[in-house]
């Protein structure tokens, strides 16, 4: 029999949550209670109900408990340049697609364009975002994502909400909260391969956006790789003096 982890612990705490198990505004059971139940350390008892603190699922008080909060994660992370509340209202406006996915070890070739170790196991699943749903929308952009393959059913989850980021996915079905994003972008030539799903010319000028997504202990948990013709996208950012 598997034995049980933190992150075990953090799943089904969440679903529980989700499936009104522990209602908003009930406790959950004590520490020491889910030790027993889970035969998990207090340590790893703390770091999956730290999981699901990050979401604003749960509050934790002294000499009250941990008090459920909410039955969906929050969507109030930040990055230094955008938020990630603007990452979701770009999934709503602009359906996705799924064009394939698989299930792969990363070679050296993959490794070293991922920038991951070499034998990594993912989940890789592509896909175009549409303007709208309607028939004569245009494609926005090609996305590949790579998902850590211990996240076994996000590919079904994916084909059933294809307004609703993956990596918000991940948060609500498995309690691991991203608390940290790396983004990237770089001018390129549009890839031949892609010219014709984007309905652009091969070679014209294209953006390429990558994001690392990482939970609180530093984990990388997906890559995505968003190929957009250069016409159809706009980056911008603000800028302003500190005050120190």
């Amino acid at each position: 029999m598997n034995k049980t982890t933190y992150a075990d612990l953090a799943r089904d705490l969440a679903e529980a949550i989700t499936a009104g198990t522990y209602p908003v505004g009930s406790l959950l059971p004590t520490e020491f209670e889910l030790c027993e139940t889970h035969g998990l350390s207090r340590y790893a008892v703390r770091k999956a109900l730290d999981e699901l603190q990050e979401l604003g699922l749960i509050s934790r008080r002294k000499n009250v408990g941990t008090r459920v909060e909410a039955t969906r994660p929050a969507a109030g992370f930040t990055q230094s340049i955008a938020t990630v509340d603007e990452l979701a209202q770009f999934g709503a406006r602009h359906v996705r697609v799924v064009r394939g996915s698989e299930r792969l070890v990363a070679d050296l070739a993959l490794a070293r364009e991922l920038d991951c170790p070499g034998g990594t196991r993912w989940l890789h699943i592509s896909s175009l975002r549409m303007e709208d749903a309607t028939p004569t929308a245009r494609p926005i952009c090609w996305t590949d994502v790579y998902v850590d393959a211990a996240f076994g059913d996000i590919d079904a989850l994916v084909r059933e909400s294809p307004e609703t980021l993956i990596s918000s996915l991940i948060e609500a079905r498995y309690g691991r909260a991203i608390t940290r994003i790396r983004q990237e972008v770089d001018a390129i030539l549009m890839p031949p391969g892609l010219a014709g799903e984007l309905q652009a010319e091969a070679g014209s000028p294209a953006l390429r956006i990558t994001r690392r997504y990482y939970d609180a202990a530093g984990e990388l948990l997906e890559i995505s790789r968003s190929t957009h013709p250069a016409s159809r996208f706009t980056f911008s950012m603000e800028m302003s003096r500190s005050r120190e």
